[in-house]
């Protein structure tokens, strides 16, 4: 039966060996229906999750001249800040999408950097670019750095287990990540204060555009919704101690679109929500190496089949669809 709604799945059998198998089968089912699943037991402490989330609020809550010096320097460079309707994520399908995104964030990429002559090497573009460090709070570079090693090594656990689910070796993604480029964007959606534009969203609807999504929510009014198979738009549920994870763009075309990456959306909260509508989200945008080629998987090529997308790399990919999004001139 197709999935109609995010399912949750226990990643501890993977991890203690009992269950790869099961694990992997649940995955791929909920990777072909909805592109969405709820995991819990993967192992990132709680208190690296709170102290990201604590330091993330701080910096949100500075007022904007001080946010501003770390802005982010130009559309093809996913460092620094966006303030408030600075993107319109709903371009990157629909490029009649004028109106900015009821959120700010604030994004760093890799921590650790691979070997120069890799890190910048002419086809690395600006992938390996340096990150923005605001001033204050003190302690945020420290943290989210931690943090963001802590999501490149669950998001190696779950491209490990996603070569499981499509009957690959278990290691066949690690030569396509083992030098990601991967992004954490925390966002803040303030409480609104003036009611939206027509149609203006929190976060339009779009499909994520790396290999995978790991997110880390608030349940407050004007969440995250996901757009099903019947054609509905349902909530995505927020439970404690777990991750949201949504497969991309980089995954549907590595599968021949056999798992589909899913429109989603954050909505608007209701007009008489008032300050706990505001809402925060830690999201890792899982990208595989710049260099990385993405082509149909042969286990996903059915016998006289073509592949539907022409090959491509990670980093152009991703270079295209970042330009595409900015609704300020840089």
């Amino acid at each position: 039966m197709t999935l109609q709604q995010v399912p949750l799945i226990d990643l501890a059998p993977y991890f203690d060996g009992t269950g790869k198998a099961q694990v992997a089968a649940a995955v791929d089912q909920a990777c072909r229906d909805i592109g969405f699943l709820v995991i819990r037991n993967h192992g990132v402490p709680q208190p690296l999750i709170e102290a990201t989330r604590r330091t993330a609020r701080a910096f949100f809550d500075l007022p904007l001249e001080e946010k501003m010096l770390v802005a982010r320097p130009a559309p093809d460079v996913t460092r620094g800040y966006i303030g408030l309707e600075g993107e319109s994520v709903g371009r990157s399908r629909d490029t009649n999408a004028t109106a900015g995104d009821l959120n700010e964030s604030l994004m760093i990429g890799p921590v650790d950097l691979p070997p120069a002559d890799y890190a910048f090497a002419p086809a690395a573009g600006k992938h390996f670019a340096p990150n923005l460090w605001p001033e204050r709070p003190g302690e945020l570079r420290g943290v989210w750095s931690d943090y963001y090693r802590a999501m490149g090594s669950l998001a190696e656990t779950l491209m490990r287990i996603f070569a499981l689910a499509l009957r690959l070796p278990e290691g066949f993604f690690d030569a396509s990540v083992d030098r990601h480029i991967s992004r954490l964007r925390v966002r803040n959606y303030p409480a609104p204060v003036v009611p939206p534009q027509p149609g203006q969203l929190r976060a339009g609807a779009h499909s994520d555009y790396g290999s995978l999504t790991i997110l880390h929510t608030e349940d407050k009014p004007g969440g995250l919704q996901v757009y099903n198979k019947a054609g509905e738009w349902v909530p995505v549920p927020i439970v404690p101690d777990c991750y949201v994870v949504n497969i991309g763009d980089l995954m549907a075309r590595w599968t021949n679109d056999a798992w589909v990456s899913t429109l989603h959306r954050v909505v608007t909260p209701p007009a008489d929500a008032g300050a706990e509508s505001r809402r925060q989200s830690l999201v890792f945008f899982h990208n595989p190496n710049y260099d990385a080629a993405v082509d149909c998987i042969p286990t996903c090529l059915a016998p006289g089949e073509a592949p539907k997308y022409a090959p491509t790399t990670s980093g152009e990919h991703l270079r295209r669809l970042f330009v595409a999004t900015q609704n300020v001139a840089m």
